[in-house]
């Protein structure tokens, strides 16, 4: 049975929010996280310097081709576009007539359909609705879906919209969050 792959979207206050979930994610889950961050396509990123303080296992910038390992932490590049076909993450450069840009849709939507039942969505704080139709897409292929609760939003945009088209299992705080995917690991190791 191939190993879960958990994507994760966020944009404004995302960074913090996630930083608080990966924290508490111990390592030897046996998942994958893919984590996708709205990030300005003028400017380096500094997510894997700032995610290696926190998280308990290897963190690394997504290239191209990379074969997705579990308990590892893949971190969008600037100024791409991330998807997932079979076990290997693929990039392309972000098109600057796509507007308005969707990173967290087009990743989820390539989870649902290679991952299924073994693909988990997570929302994060962020202003606006991309994530929304992408987390859609996990809840039917038979994966679990995860949003920010309000009150531990800095934003809650994102979502807002996720949980407003009903394809939300859990609305939880980061740490909630963390808590239930250690549960999930154990149940579908």
């Amino acid at each position: 049975m191939p190993f879960t792959i958990v994507g994760i979207g966020a944009s404004a206050g995302g960074l913090e929010s996630f930083s608080e979930l990966i924290a508490r994610i111990p390592a030897g889950t046996g998942m994958a996280y893919v984590f996708v961050q709205h990030l300005d396509p003028r400017h380096g990123s500094l997510l894997v310097e700032i995610l290696s303080k926190r998280a308990g296992f290897p963190v690394e910038e997504a290239r191209e081709g990379v074969k997705i390992l579990s308990d590892r932490l893949y971190v969008i590049a600037p100024n791409t576009t991330l998807t997932i076909g079979g076990d290997v993450l693929h990039l392309r450069s972000r098109d600057p007539a796509e507007r308005p840009h969707r990173p967290v849709d087009v990743l989820f939507h390539s989870l649902a359909q290679q991952r299924g039942s073994n693909a988990i969505g997570i929302i994060l704080s962020g202003s606006g609705s991309d994530g929304a139709k992408g987390i859609q897409a996990i809840k039917q292929a038979g994966g679990i879906t995860f949003a920010q609760d309000e009150s531990s939003a800095l934003f809650f945009g994102m979502p807002s919209y996720a949980i407003k088209i009903g394809c939300v299992d859990f609305i939880l705080d980061p740490k909630e969050i963390a808590q239930e995917l250690i549960r999930i690991s154990r149940h579908h190791t």
